[in-house]
């Protein structure tokens, strides 16, 4: 019973991705945990607690849903939806402080940029340790003593994931598809809704293809508005061979399935580097901005590299210094800012401005990609 409903919250929450879908909050018992037991905690999205519970099978620690409004950790906390106020009245309303000894949680890394490691643990009295990226590498990271390899602290993007992501744009499509089509083209409601399928499947799925010339900026839009240039030509291509073995092929109908593939994959593809965790949204601001190391600031205590999810950083414990030795790569998330305790990261804008920590910390990112007061 226990995998059905695993798979049916996967397939509903993976299809619905764009609504927030909250489950219960509190405290969950998995295995048979005692005084000694890992306390880790995650967000309320019924997807995410899903894949935490299954990921932990064969351990026994306790789970601590804080409420991040039915949405992702990594968007939830971004957005200011998930912050130090929820995870402390999560481990002081649960009775958790009862149930165990110790006083260290283990929070998910990509809650790092709205939870404040810092505030948590002084209003809170508990030690804070950043976990994995990603959930089924739990059981290593507690097997090894809490120590995270450079693999646990990275997002990639694996044909898993990329298969989820065509799966969210193409269910919606796809409806929307049908809708019309049934309206005004009856004939191609079946098609339409294949069609937005296949196009959703290969632009994510053949991601590694042409993934290695994307880059930040225009440099990325500019290979995306190729991709989808050369999906349009061969879907048309294709579209005409079925037309035609249909002997339906007029200049009509070439103009709908034009129109039809077209919208399809502009809707796609207007966001597709914010659908991806390794490139900033297009659409937002933040895209331009860059984050500025302080060396006479900086303490070299490593939560930069910490919670940095891309990989960006290298510390040097002995020299107590930090450096960003791949800012290429930078999402602009603003997590490795919010947790440095010595205020030695900034964000810079093209002009030259600077936006402080304060400031990253007070103002969260909402849908539109504009910072707002949390």
């Amino acid at each position: 019973m226990s995998f059905l409903r695993y798979v049916v919250v996967s397939v509903v929450g993976t299809l619905l991705r764009l609504v927030p879908w909250p489950g219960k909050t509190g405290l969950m018992e998995i295995g048979h945990p005692d005084r000694d037991s890992p306390v880790l905690v995650t967000g309320n999205f019924r997807l995410t607690v899903e894949r935490v519970r299954r990921s932990l099978r064969g351990v026994d620690a306790y789970l601590l849903v804080a409420n991040s409004r039915g949405i992702n950790v990594w968007c939830s906390a971004t957005g200011g939806l998930l912050t130090n106020h929820d995870v402390l009245s999560a481990l002081k309303t649960s009775g958790i402080e009862e149930r165990v000894d110790h006083r260290q949680v283990i929070m998910p890394q990509l809650a790092a940029t709205g939870v404040e490691g810092r505030t948590l643990e002084k209003k809170s009295g508990w030690k804070v340790v950043w976990g994995p990226v990603y959930a089924h590498d739990l059981p290593a990271f507690l097997r090894s003593g809490l120590a995270k390899g450079a693999e646990m602290h990275q997002v990639r993007f694996p044909w898993t994931q990329r298969l989820e992501m065509a799966a969210f744009w193409a269910f919606p499509i796809s409806l929307v598809s049908a809708l019309i089509t049934a309206l005004l083209w009856r004939q191609a409601l079946v098609p339409g809704v294949l069609v937005v399928w296949v196009l959703a499947l290969a632009l994510y799925m053949f991601f590694p293809l042409y993934g290695r010339w994307l880059g930040p900026g225009a440099r990325g839009s500019g290979v995306i508005l190729g991709v989808l240039v050369v999906l349009w030509l061969v879907a048309m291509l294709v579209l005409v061979g079925y037309t035609y073995a249909l002997g339906q092929l007029t200049w009509g109908a070439m103009a709908r399935w034009g129109v039809l593939t077209f919208v399809v994959l502009v809707v796609m593809g207007i966001d597709f580097l914010g659908s991806t965790p390794l490139y900033k949204s297009g659409l937002q601001e933040d895209r331009l901005l860059e984050v500025v190391l302080e060396n006479e600031r900086c303490r070299g205590v490593g939560y930069c590299q910490q919670v940095c999810p891309r990989g960006c950083y290298e510390v040097d414990r002995d020299g107590h210094t930090a450096r960003i030795a791949r800012a290429e790569r930078c999402v602009q998330c603003g997590a490795c800012i919010v947790q440095c305790p010595f205020d030695a990261l900034h964000f810079e804008t093209p002009e030259g401005g600077v936006v402080t920590p304060d400031t990253i910390r007070r103002f969260k990112l909402n849908l539109m990609g504009k910072r707002v007061e949390k």
